[in-house]
C-alpha cells in the first residue's frame, strides 16, 4: 500500500488538481467570533463574521506542495462564516485565489461557496442567544443610559472563544429575562428558530498547479448541482473527487483534455511550447471594468514596481484584474508580494515597505477614506467597482502609449467591446446559480447526442455545419429546450461561445503586449555582460558586478522612451530577467525566457533589414489570428480523454444522497489514490519509460537547485510566511522587511556612488561615461521612493500622502514649541540656557530652514512633491544623512508616530541606514538645481582682490553679471566701499560665466582681482571664478570688463574662504594665472613646441568628445572653449611660441597686438594696391579676418586685449572661419619679422596640422553664451 501511495504522490506534479478542500462551520468547536474582521458588537449577530475551519482536505499532503490549513481556510473564506435566513438571497458565489511559494511558483485555488441549512442544535441555540443579547443591548442603548447597560455590554464580549460555552454559562434568570424579547424579533436581520431557517456558508475548493479557471469552475458547479438535485448522482461524490485528484492528469503542452464532472464532460487545454503561458482569467472583464487607458496605466505601474492596491466588493474581480495584469507582463514576472485577496488578519501587510500587488475587498457602502494606508507616495490605487485608477505622481508614459492604446482598442472593437470600458453587469456567480433543481433532460435525444459529440470533437466538417445550423435555429426559436443543470440549449451554446470568445480575446491582447516588449528588448542580449567564469563566482560577486550595460542600451533608444525605460531597468523584475539570461550559460533557461528568446530569434529570421531592426517605429502585432486559431482548435476538439469516474471500494451505507446537504465524505478512499484501475500505473510506467522526459527532468532538477540558490540569494522575503497570522510570524515578517530595507539602502547608495564617480571621472577627462543625467534622476527617484517606504513602515496613523513630509511637519511643530519654552518659563538662568538652546537651534536651523524654503516655493507642490524637493535639496547640500539623523533624535515623537515593529524604531538598523546615506556626501549632485528650474534663488557675490598688489577697492565702482545653464542675473551694481552683493533671481542652474566690470574709467580706478566667489544661499554651492588680472585703464591690457569662467568648489573649501564672514579673505600668494600674467615673456616662450601642440590637440579633442556625448552627459562648452586647458588658451600658447622678445609693441606683449597689427598692415597694403610681393591674395578669408577684427575693436565693451582675443577665437570657431584664418596669419610678411626661426607659426607643417585639427570642428554647431558675444554684431 505504501508503494502505491508513493507512486501516486510522486506523480502529484503531473496531476490536474493537488487538493480538494471543504471549509465551513465546525460543529464540534461551535461558533467562534472572528474578532479580526473588524466588526463591532452593534451589528446584528446574523450579519457578523465567525471563524471558519477546514473541515476536510484530500489528500493529506503532497511532496512538493505541503498543505497550509490556515492559509487555505483564510483564502477560501476571507470574511469567515456568514449566516442568513430564508429571507435572504441564497445564490452560490464563485471566487479564486493564488498562493505564492518561496521558489516563485504559484498554486491556484477555485472556490464555490454556497449556503447549507444548519442542522446542529447547538449552533442554532448559540445564534438565538447572541441575537437576544444583541437586542437587549440595543434596547438598553436606545433608552436612557442605565447602570445595567455596562454590565450587559460586558456580557456581550465573553472571554471564551466558543459561543456554545456562552449558552451553558447563562443562568436561568438571564434566560427567562430574554424570553420576553422574542416578540420584538420580527425586524430585519432577525432570527427566530420557530419561524426562520438558519443557513451557513460552506466552501468547496480545488487547488491546482495551473490556472484552469473554467474547468475548475465547471467541476465545482456540477458538484454543487449534484448536491442540490432531488435525484442522486450516478455515482457517489467520492468517485468524482477521487477521479479529479488522482486520475485526471495535466493536459500535455499544446493539447486539450476532456474529463468528466458529475453532470457532463469538461474540457481544459494547455498552450504549446511556442505559445504564451496559460492565462484563463478573462481580460474582457478587466478591460471592461477599467478601460484601455486605465489598464495601460496600471500595467505601467506594475512594470515600474510601484505599490498596487486593488479595491472591490467582489473577490473574483480582484483576482481577475490582478491575474490579468500579471499575465500581460510576459516575459517578465512580478517579484514582490502578490496577494490579490488580503483578508482582515493580513491588513498589517499594508504597512509593507516593499512593492506589492494586493487586493482588498470592501463591504457595500464602505468608503476609501476608511482604509488605513500608511503612505501613498508611490501607490497605485485601483477602485475597480468605480472604474477608477489613481497613479503615483510623475508616472512616465509607456513607450508608444498612444499607438498601443489604439491597437488594443482595435482588438476590443473586433470583439464588440468598448475601449472606454463599461460596467460589467454579468454577475460573478456560477453559471448555474439560478438552477436549484435539475430540470428534465433534452427531449430530443438526437440533438443531445450531437451536442455531446461536439464537445468531444467527434464531428467532421459537414456534421459541424449541420450543428451550427441547428444552433442558429435554436436561437431563433427561443430555445426553450433544457439540458443538464437546468440550462436551456441556447444558454449552453452561448456559454460555450462566450468561453471561446474570451480565450481568443485573451490571447490576442496578450500577443499585442508581447509584441511591444519584443520590439523594445529585441536586442537585449547584446547588452548582457558575461563577466563570471562559473555560477558560484557570479553568485558570490552578484552585488558588485553589473550584468547589463544600461547606459549603452539607453543610448540607442528613442528619446521619448527613455523616461520609462531608465526606471524599468532598475526594477527587480528586469534584474531577475537579466540574471536568468546570465545563469543560462550554466543551466537551462527558465521557460518564460526560453519562449521569449525563441520568439526573438524567429522575428530576426523574418526581419532581414538591419537598419529597420534598430529603428523604433511602432509595428503592430502580426500573429494575432494564428495564436487565436491554435486555442480555438484545441477547444473545439479534445486531444485526450481522462478515465471516467468509477465506483470505489466504499463501505455500505456511505455516500447516501441528501438533497441540499454536502455529504460527509469517506476519508479512506480519498486520502490516497487507488490502483484498482490501471490508469495511474500506466501513466507512471509511461513516464518512466520515456528516456527523453526523464533526462530533462533530472537535468532540470540540477538546474532548479542552482536556480533556488540564486533566488534565495536575491530574495530575503519568504512568500509562504506572509499568510501566517500568528503574532510571532507577523513579527518575523516585519523583521524581514526591516532587513530588506537596510539591504536595499546599501545597494542603492552603492550604485549611486559607483555611477556618480564614473560620471565625475568623465568630467575630469578620465574615461567614458556610463550613465546619463536621466539615469541619475532615476536613481535619485528610487532613493526618494525608498525613503518614503522606510518612513511609512509601521506608521501608527496616516497624516498625509507622504509619510516623510508628515514626520517633518510634526518635527517642525515640535521644534516651534521647544523654541518658545525657554522664553516663557521664568525659573531658568536665562542667558546660559538661551546660548545652549540657540546653539542647538543653529544646528537644527538648516533642516528647518530647508523645510521653510520648500514650503515657500511657488511650484504648487503636493505633499509627495515637497518631500522629494526636500530630499533633492538635502542631497545636493550633502546634508541628507545629517538632517535625517537630526529628525530621528526626537525619540518621543518617534514613539508617538510609529508602532514598535517600525524600521525607524530599530536602532541598530537605523544607524546603519544613516551611515549608508552618509556615503553619498563623497560625490557632488546638482539634482535640486536642475529639477526645480523656475524657483527664485538668493545668490551672494564676493570680489576677492589681491591687496598686496592693488590700490584699495574704494577707487573701483564694480558690477557683475552671473550666467548659468538657464539664464543670467542681469547687471548687478555692487554698492560703494563693499566687495559683495546679495540678490535674488530665477534659478540660473549650474553657473558657468561671470562678467566683471567697472564704470569708473579714471587712471586711479584700478584693482588686481584674484577671483570672484558666488554662493548659492539655498544649495550651499560655491563657485569660484579665477581672474588674476588687472581691472582698470593703463595697467595690464587696459580692460574695464572681463568674462570669467567658473568652477564648482568642494564644500570643504567654504570654511577656508570664510563663507559666512562679512569680509572676504586675503590670499597669501597670487594664483597660477596671476604669475603667468605678471611673468616675463621669455618664460612663456620657453614652452616646448611638442607640449604646445599636444595641448592644442587635447583641447580640440575635448570639444569633439563633447559633441559626441548624449545630451544629458554634455558638460559646459564655455569651459572647454575659454577655461583652463581650453581652446583659447591653447591657441594663445601656440601663437606665443617663438615670439621675439624685442620691444616692438611697447611694454607687455599680447597676441591680440599681433593680430591687430597684421590686419592693419594688410589693409594699408590693400589701400596702396601693393602687398609687397607676399603670397596673400585678396579673397573671402582675408575679408572676413579684417571684418571680424574691426568689429571686435569697435565693440562698445571695454574687454581688454585678452578679452578681444578670446572673443576672436570664439567667433571664429562658431562661424567655421578659424581654420582659414590661421594660414593667413602665418603667411603675413609681418610674421617673419615678429617670430623667431623655430616658431610654430613659421613651421608650415605645424600650421597645416593645426588648421586640419580646427577644420574638424567645423562639422559641429557651436552656440556661444550670450555673455561671451555681448555687444558684438556679427
Amino acid at each position: 500500500m505504501n508503494g502505491t501511495a508513493g507512486s501516486i504522490t510522486g506523480a502529484a506534479s503531473c496531476r490536474f488538481a493537488h487538493y480538494f478542500v471543504v471549509c465551513g462551520v465546525d460543529t464540534e468547536t461551535g461558533l467562534e467570533p472572528d474578532y479580526g474582521a473588524g466588526e463591532g458588537f452593534e451589528q446584528s449577530p446574523i450579519r457578523r463574521s465567525f471563524k471558519s475551519k477546514v473541515l476536510v482536505h484530500y489528500p493529506e499532503n503532497t511532496d512538493r506542495n505541503p498543505f497550509s490549513k490556515d492559509a487555505v481556510n483564510m483564502l477560501c473564506m476571507p470574511r469567515g462564516l456568514s449566516f442568513c435566513t430564508q429571507a435572504d438571497r441564497l445564490d452560490p458565489q464563485f471566487h479564486s485565489f493564488s498562493m505564492s511559494f518561496d521558489d516563485g511558483a504559484r498554486a491556484y485555488g477555485f472556490v464555490h461557496t454556497f449556503y447549507e441549512e444548519v442542522t446542529c442544535a447547538q449552533i442554532i441555540t448559540a445564534m438565538q442567544t447572541l441575537f437576544q443579547m444583541h437586542h437587549v443591548e440595543h434596547h438598553s442603548a436606545s433608552s436612557a443610559s442605565s447602570p445595567s447597560s455596562s454590565s450587559s455590554s460586558s456580557a456581550s464580549s465573553p472571554s471564551t472563544s466558543s459561543m456554545d460555552s456562552l449558552v451553558s454559562s447563562l443562568d436561568e434568570s438571564d434566560a427567562e429575562s430574554l424570553v420576553g424579547v422574542n416578540s420584538c424579533l420580527g425586524c430585519a436581520s432577525s432570527f427566530d428558530p420557530a419561524r426562520d431557517t438558519l443557513y451557513v456558508s460552506k466552501a468547496l475548493c480545488l487547488l491546482t498547479p495551473l490556472p484552469f479557471l473554467q474547468a475548475s469552475r465547471q467541476f465545482l458547479s456540477q458538484l454543487h448541482q449534484a448536491v442540490t438535485s432531488q435525484t442522486a448522482p450516478p455515482l457517489p461524490l467520492e468517485s468524482y473527487i477521487h477521479n479529479i485528484l488522482y486520475e485526471v492528469p495535466l493536459p500535455p503542452p499544446g493539447r486539450s483534455l476532456r474529463f468528466h464532472g458529475v453532470q457532463g464532460p469538461i474540457l481544459c487545454q494547455r498552450p504549446g511550447p511556442g505559445e504564451l503561458p496559460l492565462g484563463e482569467y478573462p481580460l474582457r472583464e478587466a478591460f471592461s471594468l477599467l478601460g484601455v487607458d486605465s489598464m495601460v496605466q496600471l500595467l505601467t505601474c506594475a512594470l515600474l514596481e510601484t505599490q498596487v492596491l486593488l479595491y472591490s466588493q467582489d473577490y473574483q474581480r480582484l483576482m481577475t484584474v490582478a491575474e490579468g495584469i500579471t499575465t500581460l507582463l510576459f516575459p517578465f514576472q512580478w517579484q514582490h508580494i502578490y496577494l490579490p485577496i488580503v483578508s482582515t488578519p493580513l491588513n498589517h501587510l499594508l504597512d509593507a515597505p516593499v512593492p506589492f500587488l494586493m487586493g482588498i475587498q470592501h463591504r457595500a457602502g464602505a468608503q476609501r477614506s476608511s482604509l488605513h494606508l500608511p503612505h501613498e507616495a508611490n501607490l497605485c490605487f485601483v477602485d475597480i467597482d468605480n472604474h477608477c485608477v489613481e497613479v503615483p505622481e510623475d508616472l512616465p508614459l509607456f513607450p508608444d502609449q498612444t499607438e498601443l492604446v489604439q491597437e488594443l482598442s482595435e482588438v476590443l472593437l473586433r470583439f464588440g467591446l468598448s475601449p472606454q470600458g463599461s460596467a460589467v453587469t454579468k454577475p460573478t456567480t456560477t453559471a448555474a446559480a439560478a438552477a436549484a433543481v435539475t430540470s428534465p433532460r433534452l427531449s430530443s435525444l438526437v440533438l443531445e447526442d450531437l451536442m455531446e459529440d461536439r464537445r468531444n470533437g467527434n464531428l467532421g466538417g459537414e456534421e459541424l455545419a449541420v450543428l451550427e445550423r441547428l444552433q442558429a435555429l435554436a436561437r431563433r426559436c427561443g430555445g426553450d429546450k433544457t439540458s443538464d443543470g437546468g440550462k436551456t440549449l441556447r444558454h449552453v451554446f452561448e456559454e460555450e461561445e462566450e468561453e471561446m470568445k474570451d480565450a481568443k480575446l485573451n490571447i490576442q491582447l496578450r500577443e499585442v503586449l508581447s509584441g511591444r516588449f519584443a520590439a523594445m528588448f529585441g536586442r537585449y542580449e547584446e547588452f548582457v555582460i558575461h563577466s563570471a567564469l562559473d555560477l558560484d563566482s557570479w553568485l558570490s560577486n552578484r552585488e558588485g558586478t553589473a550584468s547589463f550595460d544600461k547606459g549603452s542600451f539607453l543610448s540607442v533608444q528613442s528619446a521619448t522612451h527613455l523616461h520609462f525605460l531608465s526606471r524599468f531597468l532598475e526594477t527587480s523584475m528586469f534584474a531577475s530577467f537579466v540574471d536568468g539570461k546570465v545563469i543560462s550559460r550554466w543551466a537551462d533557461r527558465e521557460p518564460l525566457q526560453q519562449l521569449f528568446d525563441s520568439r526573438l530569434e524567429r522575428e530576426r529570421l523574418y526581419d532581414t533589414d538591419e537598419e529597420d531592426a534598430h529603428n523604433c517605429h511602432y509595428r503592430k502585432c502580426t500573429s494575432l489570428f494564428e495564436s487565436a486559431q491554435a486555442v480555438e482548435r484545441r477547444m473545439l476538439k479534445a486531444d485526450h480523454t481522462a478515465i471516467h469516474p468509477h465506483l470505489l471500494d466504499m463501505r455500505i451505507g456511505q455516500g447516501l444522497h441528501q438533497p441540499g446537504y454536502f455529504p460527509k465524505l469517506q476519508a479512506d478512499v480519498l486520502t490516497q489514490g487507488q490502483n484498482s484501475n490501471k490508469w495511474s500505473s500506466r501513466m507512471t510506467a509511461s513516464r518512466r519509460s520515456d528516456p527523453k522526459r526523464s533526462t530533462v527532468t533530472e537535468h532540470s532538477g540540477v538546474d532548479n537547485e542552482q536556480r533556488q540558490k540564486h533566488s534565495f540569494a536575491r530574495k530575503n522575503l519568504r512568500q509562504s510566511k506572509l499568510l501566517d497570522t500568528l503574532p510571532q510570524a507577523v513579527a518575523q515578517t516585519h523583521r524581514e522587511f526591516v532587513h530588506g530595507l537596510l539591504s536595499e539602502c546599501r545597494l542603492k547608495t552603492k550604485r549611486m556612488l559607483m555611477e556618480r564617480m564614473g560620471k565625475e571621472s568623465v568630467e575630469l577627462g578620465q574615461g567614458e561615461a556610463n550613465i546619463t543625467g536621466l539615469q541619475e534622476n532615476t536613481l535619485i527617484h528610487g532613493l526618494c521612493d525608498l525613503l518614503e517606504r522606510t518612513w511609512g513602515h509601521g506608521l501608527q496613523l496616516k497624516q498625509g500622502k507622504s509619510a516623510l513630509w508628515s514626520h517633518l511637519l510634526h518635527f517642525q511643530a515640535a521644534q516651534g514649541k521647544a523654541a518658545g519654552t525657554p522664553a516663557e518659563s521664568p525659573g531658568c538662568n536665562g542667558s546660559d540656557t538661551r546660548t545652549v538652546d540657540d546653539g542647538a537651534l543653529l544646528l537644527r536651523g538648516t533642516l528647518i530652514q530647508d523645510m521653510r524654503f520648500i514650503q515657500t516655493m511657488s511650484e504648487g507642490l503636493s505633499e509627495v512633491g515637497q518631500a522629494r524637493a526636500w530630499i533633492h535639496l538635502a542631497l545636493e547640500k550633502k546634508m541628507l544623512s545629517q538632517h535625517l539623523k537630526e529628525l530621528l533624535t526626537h525619540q518621543e515623537l518617534l514613539r508617538k508616530l510609529y508602532k514598535p515593529h517600525a524600521f525607524l524604531l530599530c536602532e541598530e538598523e537605523r544607524e546603519q541606514f544613516l551611515f549608508h546615506l552618509l556615503s553619498l556626501n563623497t560625490v557632488d549632485y546638482l539634482c535640486f538645481t536642475r529639477v526645480f528650474t523656475s524657483i527664485n534663488i538668493p545668490y551672494r557675490v564676493v570680489i576677492v582682490p589681491m591687496k598686496k598688489l592693488s590700490i584699495a577697492m574704494a577707487t573701483v565702482d564694480p558690477w557683475v553679471c552671473v550666467s548659468g545653464e538657464m539664464g543670467d542675473s542681469g547687471v548687478r551694481q555692487i554698492p560703494k566701499n563693499t566687495q559683495e552683493i546679495f540678490f535674488q533671481c530665477k534659478n540660473l542652474g549650474r553657473l558657468s560665466t561671470l562678467q566683471l566690470g567697472q564704470e569708473n574709467s579714471g587712471l586711479l580706478a584700478k584693482c588686481l582681482i584674484d577671483c570672484v566667489v558666488v554662493y548659492n544661499e539655498i544649495t550651499g554651492h560655491t563657485y569660484k571664478f579665477p581672474c588674476g588680472r588687472w581691472l582698470g585703464k593703463g595697467v595690464g591690457d587696459g580692460s574695464l570688463e572681463r568674462v570669467l569662467i567658473g568652477q564648482l568648489v568642494t564644500p570643504g573649501a567654504e570654511e577656508d574662504s570664510g563663507r559666512w564672514t562679512g569680509t572676504p579673505p586675503e590670499l597669501a600668494s597670487p594664483s597660477q594665472s596671476v604669475r603667468t600674467v605678471l611673468g616675463s615673456l621669455g618664460s612663456r616662450s620657453r614652452m616646448a613646441a611638442v607640449e604646445v601642440q599636444e595641448d592644442m590637440r587635447e583641447a580640440a579633442n575635448n570639444l569633439v568628445k563633447h559633441f559626441h556625448k548624449p545630451e544629458q552627459e554634455k558638460g559646459n562648452l564655455t569651459v572647454l572653449l575659454c577655461g583652463e586647458g581650453g581652446l583659447v588658451l591653447s591657441l594663445e600658447n601656440f601663437l606665443l611660441h617663438g615670439f621675439k622678445s624685442n620691444r616692438l609693441f611697447q611694454r607687455n606683449v599680447f597676441v591680440w597686438d599681433f593680430v591687430e597689427k597684421a590686419v592693419v598692415s594688410i589693409e594699408t597694403a590693400d589701400q596702396m594696391g601693393d602687398l609687397h610681393g607676399s603670397t596673400l591674395t585678396k579673397g573671402p578669408p582675408v575679408d572676413s579676418l579684417c571684418h571680424y577684427v574691426n568689429a571686435i575693436n569697435v565693440s562698445p565693451r571695454n574687454i581688454g586685449k585678452e578679452g578681444k582675443f578670446q572673443l576672436f577665437v570664439c567667433l571664429g570657431i562658431r562661424d567655421r572661419l578659424l581654420s582659414q584664418w590661421l594660414p593667413l596669419l602665418a603667411a603675413f610678411p609681418l610674421t617673419a619679422r615678429t617670430y623667431e626661426e623655430g616658431a610654430l607659426l613659421r613651421d608650415r607643417a605645424a600650421v597645416h596640422s593645426l588648421s586640419r585639427i580646427l577644420h574638424t570642428l567645423n562639422e559641429f554647431t557651436i552656440t556661444l553664451e550670450a555673455a561671451l558675444v555681448k555687444g558684438v554684431d556679427l
